[in-house]
């Protein structure tokens, strides 16, 4: 009899929030290459909100017994690195962060929703100066335009962040008008607000749709959402253009690794996936975007 738990090897997790970190995690990122290495992964990505992951995943990279599993770095636009930084970019690139956030935990539109109790934020105790960087007549901010132009010349991915579903729409359009190749929408039924139109639309721009475990009743204790939003969203997006992801490593909400295996069973028990959906949309599509 086959084993289930053989649907995790070769997965990609894209988005882990694995320390260190200003906030408690339920792992680092050395405890989340030892649960890939058991699981077979691919690999995954470290993502922070207020500092790169580059210093730390590279030290584990190399000083941990990885057996193959590849771990990946980001960096997050917010305030606490200059917000639209190019230099912090460059730098970033430079020390192989693969995707370049624009504003999450800067973004008005995050700070409005958090009503400022983010747990993830830890001890900071500077207020955050929310961000917006499209106005109420679409025009974007020129430093946010010329990180877009960073980002099609390096041929770095950009994550949408957590702005409005005003801003993203704005956003992707641009970034697909000045060159961006590769683009992953984060999590827009969660904070976005965006409608299932308009993942459509950016899936039709070919940005890459995210789907995270960690913010369904069924995937994580600290999930909000009900199954339904899964069914609309697998009817919105095509699969070829979804990316399933973790979004886990939150003190408190358990591994990353079975949070994913929870949420895949769900998608082919409820949802009918195919083990070949599922290699697509967790192991395909997150080596398409990052490019590796």
């Amino acid at each position: 009899m086959k084993d289930e738990r053989e649907i995790l090897k070769g997965i990609l997790d894209i988005h882990v929030h694995a320390g260190p970190s200003v906030a408690n995690r339920a792992v680092d990122a050395a405890d989340m290459l030892k649960e890939a290495v058991v699981a077979g992964y691919r690999g995954f990505l470290v993502k922070d909100h207020y500092f790169p992951s580059c210093m730390g995943v590279k030290i584990v990279q190399e000083h941990c017994d990885a057996r193959g599993v590849e771990i990946y770095s980001s960096m997050a636009l917010n305030n606490s690195i200059g917000l639209f930084n190019a230099l912090a970019v460059d730098a970033a690139i430079n020390m192989g962060a693969k995707i370049i956030y624009f504003p999450t935990v800067s973004s008005k539109n995050h700070i409005d929703h958090h009503k400022g109790t983010f747990v993830g934020a830890g001890k900071m105790s500077v207020p955050e100066t929310p961000v917006t960087y499209v106005d109420e007549n679409g025009k974007m901010d020129d430093e946010a335009i010329e990180i877009l132009k960073l980002l099609a010349e390096k041929d770095v991915v950009l994550g949408t962040g957590h702005g409005t579903a005003w801003e993203i729409d704005h956003l992707v359009e641009k970034a697909t008008e000045l060159g961006v190749k590769h683009i992953l929408v984060n999590h827009p039924q969660f904070h976005i607000g965006a409608s299932y139109e308009q993942m459509t639309k950016w899936a039709n721009l070919g940005a890459f749709i995210e789907i995270n475990v960690c913010v369904f009743t069924c995937g994580s204790k600290l999930g909000t959402l009900g199954d339904e939003v899964i069914g609309e969203m697998l009817k919105a997006v095509p699969l070829d253009r979804m990316i399933l992801d973790s979004d886990m490593g939150q003190n408190g909400n358990g591994s990353p690794v079975e949070g994913m295996y929870r949420f895949i069973r769900v998608l082919m028990d409820k949802f009918g996936l195919s083990e070949a959906d599922i290699d697509l949309i967790a192991k395909k599509n997150p080596a398409l975007l990052l490019n590796v």
